[in-house]
């Protein structure tokens, strides 16, 4: 049944009515507690991804909002954006702008949150704090929060003892069992005090972790807990057990590393009445070595993926396999496929290895599912801005991604790929290990034969013919030379594109040809047309060259 909170429209939560009258106001509890996660099958599902906004958005915590996105689409449900900015030292607004931004590049958008709105804001915890020491006086009336006036020393002292006996190092109890007046006399002196929620001293906690099973702990490995700090700020597992209860959460999927904090939160969901959420603990995203993923491995944030040049649908489809799979073999899901196939079931407790490799060729699969006119505009804006052409639209550049796209796997790959395609390094690839044998087959007459087919304007007819006339040429050129297959092609490739290998040579000496005709190339690109090339070809000492003499660099001056 739904309930409103102390008189405020947006703090609506879901009470189960068995646990939370007789729990809210009890002086005392039992000391052997047993307790069991439980959600209300009927409740509408709505999910949190609640950030720090102390950093970049990590790829992991990048993951588990794709999680909780994927799991409240596929449920028709609600996906929440909380921000948990109460470390007012190392929270900033900039951050949070920032994993806003990141969150909005991969498409997650978010139902509730931040320039959003929603039934239950607040939305940042550092506006929620009245409501955190609402819950807090409560739970003092109630006998489960006490206050406690221990200063510092005496917690390092209760620490040290707890070393030298071996055993955990839990709050001793001191002021568990203060007297009001011990109590009143404190106030009176002005005694700083933290509020301890009062932990049983036996009994179990389990919960069934949706992706982990049965989890549980012993109570008495807890001891009481600080739930309000001496200064009046709220403790993070605080926080967000009463936003998570107020927010009507339904199910909480997270990291693994916040597993051991479930045990203080289910006891205060207890306390205060609230039903308790299903619980989801996500494995962390390890490094190749199966530490820890960090940055001393590379880019860890999904900023600096972007700024790479990565596609925002490669980014969630790879994030998406860390840790889950449909079942089948496929491996590439647009985001709808996602939300159709998504099952929580089917997320491995194991931990997932973070491969860049993959990753790179899993954006390059996306890059070339791209429409046509989306990739070409992609691409060819890329060129034009950083100075490879000087138009980023055209016949040009829509022929140039066709022929290169293959060889792109990022954005910022487009740049090398067209460099590769305008350059002529020939000195490096004749006096090179691999160009010695196609040197040494006669090189210099098929030089001489496709200088004669240049200088008679036959072979730039054949290329205003385009790939017909380009195939009819070379068809001709290899009968009159009595070549064919790779003693043909091989020796054209290297004269005529000045490398050994590279995508298809015919697209390749037709799109040169017309990047000499069209002007589209921007001066510093470093373009070699086909006339200047020819020209280093007739200046070849071929003799020189057959005797591993370094006889090319005169030749290699005139594209300059």
């Amino acid at each position: 049944m739904a309930a409103l909170v102390a008189g405020t429209p947006w703090m609506r939560i879901r009470v189960i009515p068995e646990l939370a009258p007789p729990l809210l106001f009890r002086r005392h509890f039992r000391k052997n507690l047993s307790v069991r996660a439980s959600v209300d099958g009927n409740a509408p599902v709505r999910v949190r991804f609640a950030p720090s906004p102390t950093g970049n958005l990590h790829v992991g915590g990048a993951r588990t909002a794709l999680f909780n996105y994927l799991f409240a689409r596929s449920k028709g449900g609600k996906f929440v954006l909380r921000i948990e900015d109460t470390d007012l030292e190392r929270s900033t607004r900039e951050s949070e702008e920032a994993v806003l931004r990141d969150l909005a590049w991969l498409g997650l958008d978010w139902d509730e949150g931040p320039g959003v709105g929603g039934d239950y804001g607040p939305y940042r915890q550092s506006e929620r704090n009245s409501m955190y020491k609402q819950y807090a006086e409560k739970l003092l009336e109630s006998g489960q929060v006490y206050r406690c006036f221990c200063s510092n020393e005496e917690l390092e002292k209760m620490k040290e003892i707890a070393e030298l006996k071996k055993l955990p190092p839990v709050y001793s109890g001191k002021w568990a069992t203060a007297t009001d007046e011990e109590v009143q006399e404190e106030l009176a002196k002005g005694t700083p005090y933290t509020y301890r929620f009062r932990v049983p001293k036996e009994g179990s906690l389990k919960i069934n972790d949706l992706i982990r099973g049965e989890v549980s702990w012993k109570l008495d490995t807890l001891g009481d807990f600080v739930i309000m700090r001496s200064n009046g700020q709220p403790v993070y597992n605080f926080c967000v057990t009463v936003d998570d209860a107020t927010m009507a959460i339904s199910h909480v999927i997270r990291a693994e590393e916040h597993l051991p904090n479930t045990l203080r939160q289910a006891l205060i969901y207890k306390s205060l009445g609230f039903p308790m959420p299903s619980f989801a603990h996500v494995s962390l995203i390890l490094a190749p070595d199966r530490s820890k993923l960090s940055k001393r491995h590379g880019a860890t944030s999904v900023g600096q993926y972007r700024d790479m040049g990565y596609l925002p649908q490669a980014m969630v489809n790879y994030l998406a396999l860390l840790g889950w799979g449909d079942g089948t073999e496929n491996e590439f899901f647009t985001i709808d496929e996602l939300v159709e196939k998504f099952s929580i079931g089917r997320v491995n407790k194991s931990g997932a290895v973070f491969d860049s490799t993959k990753l790179r060729w899993m954006n390059g699969q996306h890059l070339r599912a791209l429409p046509s006119e989306e990739l070409s505009k992609l691409i060819g804006e890329r060129w034009k801005s950083t100075g490879l052409l000087t138009e980023s639209e055209g016949p040009f550049v829509d022929e140039a991604i066709q022929l290169l796209k293959d060889g792109i796997d990022l954005v910022t790959d487009s740049d090398t790929a067209l460099s590769n395609l305008l350059s002529y390094p020939l000195h490096d690839t004749l006096t090179s290990p691999e160009g010695k044998p196609i040197v040494e087959d006669k090189l210099s007459e098929v030089s001489a034969s496709i200088l004669a087919a240049y200088d008679s304007g036959e072979l730039f007819g054949a290329l205003e013919e385009g790939h017909a006339g380009w195939q009819k040429w070379v068809k001709g050129f290899g009968k009159t030379l009595k070549r064919k297959g790779k003693s043909l092609f091989m020796p054209l490739r290297v004269l005529l594109t000045g490398k050994l290998h590279g995508p298809d040579m015919g697209s390749s000496v037709i799109l040169i040809y017309k990047a000499g005709n069209h002007c589209v190339v921007a001066p510093q690109a470093g373009f070699v047309t086909l006339k200047e090339r020819f020209e280093m070809l007739r200046q070849l000492d071929w003799e020189a060259l057959k005797q591993d003499h370094p006889a090319l660099e005169s030749a290699a001056t005139v594209s300059n």
